[in-house]
């Protein structure tokens, strides 16, 4: 049968609401990263044992727990989202291993206290429709989207079971937050009573959630300093948690979430704790989802190996230039970048005169080189007005490198919140990022 022109064209228009509108309704989703961490090195990777397995260095000495992986065994970790939301997904992340990693079953729910999570809101996982996945080595995963109502700051629970042996894990060793460990596949269980526990995050990489179209998020890139070393555990007190909270409770900020994508020992140049923060750009940083703004925290342990290893003690100019490259990559993402100054460390076990002369001009070419987009002045904000040298003594723990809970809570107040204003996800129109004034 002929079909007039009208008759063809509706077919024609049905053909295509049949074919293009669901790819519609895809693209409208707006994912934007509500926490993650950095994976860091695997390192002599031990051979499979128990979990009491004895320490070869000292027998008399017990392995860490998860210093050689697991088999049969579910790993419950706890994390605080910074953006809330509706609808979210796991990244899961095998970055170091050369073996295929085998999640037999993952769950994600909001978390109630220690080990256990709100009723009703655990999610089982899936990966493209499965409720299992195999990770292969150097492979990033995203699970499937589950439905999940979370509210800015959510304390969240992410539990992986592991039914064969993993071997040495990816994992970010200052979680700063307690991971529960409990054989066999209890990653639906609403508690995990008799858990051993540890402060890692293995294979977990990010959680992303859909949020509104203006939404965006900070990267917060750095050493221990930006990880939160010496912070209290379990109470969200790195400075970009801290900072996280700041933006949330502000109306015109509460679109804003945060990545904390620090390492402890992270240099800029070099490998040592982590890939360089040169080498791992790309993965940990242009790789999140709906980063707008990168914040830059790092050098300090550069400059540390001035007093341990002077061959690789660099000079202010290729932190400048390695500094430079940073900015130069993320802007060719649209990513607007902030410049911190690295803050005191006179009485720290690596300072030196020599040391302090490299840290004083490379904050100085921060605040005045232009290459940032802003500038958040952390030094100021946590140095001893009797010796500028040296970080106030009611922000040192005793270290005189790392601030306190305290400390911590001074560097977040010292960002100006104003800096972040503006379309957040300019990245996604291609914009070049403008200076900020």
């Amino acid at each position: 049968m002929k079909l007039s022109k009208f008759e063809g064209a509706a077919a024609l228009l049905l053909v295509f609401q049949t074919l293009v509108l669901p790819t519609r309704a895809g693209a409208q989703e707006h994912w934007v990263v509500t926490w993650a961490t950095a994976e860091l090195l695997a390192r002599t990777p031990a051979p499979p044992a128990a979990p009491a397995a004895a320490n070869p260095a000292n027998p008399a000495q017990p392995r860490p727990l998860g210093a050689a992986g697991f088999h049969n065994q579910t790993v419950r970790m706890m994390l605080r989202a910074s953006l809330g939301g509706r609808r979210l997904r796991v990244k899961l992340e095998n970055a170091f291993n050369s073996a295929p990693l085998v999640v037999g079953a993952a769950h994600i729910a909001l978390r109630a206290k220690d080990s256990s999570i709100v009723d009703g809101s655990d999610r089982a996982l899936t990966f493209a429709g499965k409720p299992t996945c195999t990770v292969g080595p150097g492979v990033v995963l995203l699970s499937d989207p589950v439905d999940l109502t979370l509210a800015p700051l959510a304390d969240l629970a992410v539990s992986l079971y592991f039914p064969s042996d993993t071997g040495a894990p990816t994992n970010h060793a200052t979680a700063l937050h307690n991971t529960y460990v409990k054989d066999g596949d209890t990653t639906a269980a609403a508690a995990m009573p008799d858990a051993a526990t540890t402060q890692s995050y293995y294979w977990l990489a990010a959680i992303d959630v859909d949020a509104p179209a203006k939404a965006g998020a900070i990267v917060a890139y750095g050493d221990s300093i930006t990880d939160g070393a010496r912070s209290s555990n379990e109470s969200n007190h790195s400075w970009p948690a801290l900072l996280a909270a700041r933006l949330a409770a502000g109306k015109k900020t509460a679109n804003i979430g945060v990545a904390n994508l620090g390492i402890g020992g992270n240099r800029v140049l070099r490998d040592g704790a982590g890939a360089s923060a040169l080498a791992r750009l790309d993965r940990d940083v242009l790789s999140q989802s709906g980063v707008a703004w990168l914040m830059v925290l790092e050098g300090i342990n550069d400059i540390g190996r001035i007093a341990t290893t002077p061959a690789e003690a660099p000079t202010a100019e290729e932190l400048i230039a390695a500094h430079r490259q940073i900015v130069e990559q993320a802007h060719a993402h649209g990513i607007r970048v902030i410049g911190c100054t690295l803050t005191p460390y006179e009485g720290a076990g690596y300072a030196r005169d020599a040391g302090e002369a490299v840290r004083a001009a490379l904050n100085a070419w921060i605040r005045t080189g232009g290459a940032y987009d802003a500038v958040v002045d952390f030094e100021a904000a946590t140095r001893d007005t009797a010796n500028p040298k040296r970080i106030r003594p009611e922000f040192d723990p005793g270290d005189h490198l790392h601030p306190n809970d305290a400390g911590y809570q001074a560097m977040a107040d010292a960002v100006d919140l104003g800096i972040f204003g503006g379309a957040a996800n300019a990245h996604h129109k291609g914009d070049r990022p403008k200076k900020a004034k």
